[in-house]
């Protein structure tokens, strides 16, 4: 190997090795702010992410799944202990979906929902909050659950 391709490859690897520290070393963006969630989040190249599929309340002892404040409490609670149990936290969540049944007049129960995602996100353990967006559906698989949520978590490796 002559002593230019040895300097260019010594050159090339210094140059990659700067690059992946560069990338490493951005952090997740958030931005547009409002008072329960973003409007966008940047996630850079390299980061860690994890996806929670749809999940709902557990039921009761008298077989009911309680109102849309428990119910979102409880879906809540459920991803957290998920979340702690893989090493990962509330505040690395940066996504959640809502699908959300409307009550018998016809509405959704969106103070029922905030009051429960309110106890979660923007808090001072975690003031942390996910961009969001909720969809108004007639049912669930589940009789009984008047929401099911999916949530996504981004971090950067440690």
């Amino acid at each position: 190997m002559t002593k230019f391709v040895k300097v260019l490859s010594l050159t090339s690897a210094l140059f990659a090795a700067a690059l992946s520290v560069t990338a490493s070393a951005q952090e997740i963006e958030r931005n547009g702010e409002g008072r329960f969630f973003f409007n966008n989040i940047m996630i850079p190249a390299g980061a860690d992410t994890l996806y929670l599929s749809g999940s709902g309340a557990s039921a009761q002892a008298d077989g009911t799944y309680g109102n849309m404040e428990q119910q979102t409490v409880d879906t809540f609670n459920k991803f957290k202990a998920t979340l702690e149990a893989q090493g990962w936290s509330m505040a690395d969540v940066v996504q959640v979906r809502v699908f959300g049944v409307a009550g018998d007049d016809g509405t959704f129960d969106f103070a029922g929902f905030n009051a429960g995602f309110a106890q979660f996100f923007g808090t001072e353990e975690n003031p942390m909050k996910p961009v969001r967006s909720v969809v108004e559906i007639a049912d669930l698989v589940v009789d009984g659950w008047l929401v099911e949520i999916e949530i996504r978590a981004a971090r950067m490796p440690k």
